[in-house]
């Protein structure tokens, strides 16, 4: 469905070609673990595995079967001859399907985890290369206090750290396979080929399962990937707030030649970002289609197929391209202290309120006495742009507590910046100990 936005790799790994690999793959698996038994003759092994399908033969079938699995078993046959008796022995249709897509599903997973480990390496190093820029932070989007760029990169660094963590435990609850024939019971395929089988693939045996592996995995996995996806939205809506032309204090990379209007040429718009926005709702979209998969009628039912067949590969694909745009948006990321420093004056230095606030309460003042008295001033500042610190120094109430001399020293910018080296140190990124460019004091 969204295959113009997919990367070589992962589209690969969605291709009908490997889709049908996996699956001879699993068949010759099970036909190993029956020759291990005794079973098939072991001499049969090594033209059973000679085995191939044609994707051509296999669309031929299909016309006629309306069935992929007996179409593809068509083919192989071909490919065989006599001994393509041994394959599917004693199978059903979900026991390759099943365990193929989690040999699938394991590849998909650990492509997005090297994406992951790469966008989590370039947020850290931009957190230590803006470590001590300060900016202001928003609640609301409204001015609080100053933080700095550094930090909320570093904030980011360590949400993406979780969801490769729980990238990892998703892909262990999909890593299984199930080769317990029709509804489960082993009637026909005894738990051994499952374990031989499984275990040759690199998969672990579904402990129990009915005619299908339970899709309370596949959720697992698809919500994860939501998560995922909504991390990436929330870090490109803050980009994208940033970069709104009255705050420009950061921007998504414009190349040269690059447009971003018909109409208007002066247009940089944070297209990408938007882009990252919009896939995301995509993927949660994904993600409850894979919850309402997990009832199926009795043993099993079809109706999770052919959902699966958009949302699993799909889901794969728009999160991978989206971890590959954004990170590419952060190695770019054009970065404006400037911009920072003087939307924090913008103010004239309201974000020290609360400096003010605590002053006055250790000087002896309730925090309700203190609270109205900071706030009526800071209100006039609101109002009529007037500076904080001016109409402090002109309040009799003000200066009866705090002189001209303590209400300046609490007007100090560094004040917000004395932590931050402690909570690199507990991120462990403080690499080579040096503080960090733009630092504004």
């Amino acid at each position: 469905m969204i295959e113009r936005y997919s990367r070589p790799r992962m589209k690969s790994i969605w291709s009908e070609e490997n889709k049908f690999h996996q699956w001879l793959k699993v068949e010759l698996a099970v036909c190993e673990a029956w020759a291990e038994l005794g079973e098939i003759p072991r001499e049969a092994i090594p033209r059973i595995k000679k085995a191939s399908f044609d994707l051509d033969r296999i669309a031929h079938f299909l016309k006629v079967t309306h069935h992929d699995m007996t179409a593809f078993l068509n083919s192989v046959a071909e490919s065989l001859g006599e001994e393509s008796r041994f394959i599917h022995l004693g199978l059903t249709s979900s026991d390759v399907w099943d365990t193929a897509l989690g040999l699938q599903l394991t590849q998909a997973a650990d492509i997005l985890a090297e994406d992951v480990a790469e966008l989590i390496s370039v947020l850290q190093n931009r957190a230590i290369e803006h470590k001590h820029t300060i900016m202001m932070g928003r609640t609301h989007g409204v001015h609080a206090e100053p933080t700095t760029f550094g930090l909320k990169m570093a904030l980011w660094a360590e949400e993406m750290k979780r969801n490769a963590q729980r990238l990892a435990e998703a892909r262990n609850g999909i890593a299984v396979g199930k080769i317990s024939g029709a509804v489960g019971t082993y009637a026909t395929v005894p738990p051994q080929i499952e374990e031989i089988a499984c275990t040759s693939l690199g998969l672990s045996p579904a402990p129990i399962s009915n005619q299908v592996v339970q899709r309370d995995r596949h959720a697992h996995f698809l919500t994860t990937l939501a998560i995922i996806a909504g991390s990436l939205e929330k870090f490109a809506t803050e980009i994208r707030g940033l970069q709104r032309t009255e705050v420009r204090e950061a921007e998504e990379p414009f190349e040269e030649g690059q447009t971003g209007s018909s109409a208007m040429p002066h247009k940089r718009n944070p297209e990408l970002c938007e882009r990252v926005c919009g896939m995301s709702r995509l993927v949660r979209g994904y993600a409850l289609v894979s919850m309402e998969n997990i009832a199926l009628w009795h043993e099993r039912d079809i109706s999770h197929s052919s959902a699966e067949r958009v949302i699993l590969p799909d889901s794969c694909l728009a999160l991978d391209y989206m971890l590959s745009i954004f990170t590419s948006v952060m190695k770019g990321l054009k970065v404006y202290p400037e911009s920072m420093r003087r939307n924090i004056e913008l103010t004239q230095g309201l974000c020290f309120s609360q400096r003010v606030l605590i002053a006055l309460i250790n000087k002896g003042l309730t925090r309700e006495e203190a609270y109205r008295m900071v706030q009526h001033n800071a209100m006039e500042a609101w109002q009529n742009s007037n500076s904080f610190l001016a109409l402090l120094r002109s309040d009799e109430l003000i200066t009866g507590k705090l002189d001209g001399y303590e209400l300046e020293a609490l007007f100090d910018y560094d004040y917000y910046l004395k932590n931050v080296d402690t909570v690199f140190d507990r991120l462990g990124l403080s690499a080579g100990g040096a503080r960090a460019e733009g630092r504004q004091s």
